[in-house]
């Protein structure tokens, strides 16, 4: 089997569901990911990697490197054709630490892939509540939050008191000893007595992005109607 053999990409999959297909470079080799950056280039296409490590971008041929944007702190990787990112920004991205920015960027990155503005609130965590506090007027101001925390993950939950916007939250990884690669955080979230807080799995930014792109898309489809 060659390796043009072993995937099969979904262009087809914005007309579906409204977002398009991401390309998991974990686990992929790099020729694989080069064939597969082969396969959209011949269609003059555009695609987001996500979990791309450096090591393996630097390992892509020079052709492709030539037309990435790659972030490291997020790992991903927008390949080809850029869209504009157009504002005003309805979703906010709220971080609880500088060490959950990572997975914050991977959601920021996924909403600028697709061409969607946003607002990054970073290191409001509820250690410092008077960070939070501060900024709580603009966070408010988002019809959307994505909200980032890891260790008890106290963040989505008090933001999800104070504020009347749609809320996904995302458990990091971020913690020691019992934060259990971040179980801990998706636990807490999970037991939340906040009503209405939407959960992804674990550092998954990129997915928190696309349940907020659900949202604004269900949200002007509802504009749409109504008018």
């Amino acid at each position: 089997m060659s390796i043009a053999e072993e995937f099969v990409l979904d262009f087809a999959r914005p007309e579906r569901i409204g977002l398009e297909e991401a390309i998991y470079a974990t686990g992929k080799s790099v020729e694989q990911i080069d064939a597969i950056l082969d396969s959209a280039a011949a269609r003059d296409a555009s695609l987001l990697l996500t979990r791309l490590d450096p090591n393996k971008h630097v390992a892509l041929a020079m052709a492709h490197r030539a037309r990435i944007d790659y972030c490291a702190v997020s790992r991903t990787a927008m390949f080809g054709p850029r869209r504009a990112v157009a504002g005003p920004a309805r979703i906010g991205i709220v971080a609880a630490g500088t060490s959950d920015i990572p997975v914050a960027r991977e959601a920021e990155r996924t909403l600028a892939y697709q061409g969607v503005a946003s607002t990054l609130f970073a290191d409001v965590g509820v250690a410092g509540l008077w960070r939070l506090t501060r900024r709580l007027d603009e966070i408010r101001a988002h019809p959307i939050l994505i909200v980032a925390a890891g260790m008890d993950a106290a963040l989505p939950s008090v933001v999800g008191g104070l504020v009347s916007s749609a809320l996904v939250a995302v458990p990091t990884s971020v913690g020691y000893g019992v934060a259990e690669g971040g179980r801990t955080a998706l636990d807490a979230i999970l037991a939340s007595c906040v009503p209405g807080i939407t959960v992804v799995n674990i550092d998954n930014g990129y997915g928190a992005a696309c349940a907020a792109l659900r949202w604004l898309h269900a949200a002007r489809t509802l504009a749409a109607v109504e008018v």
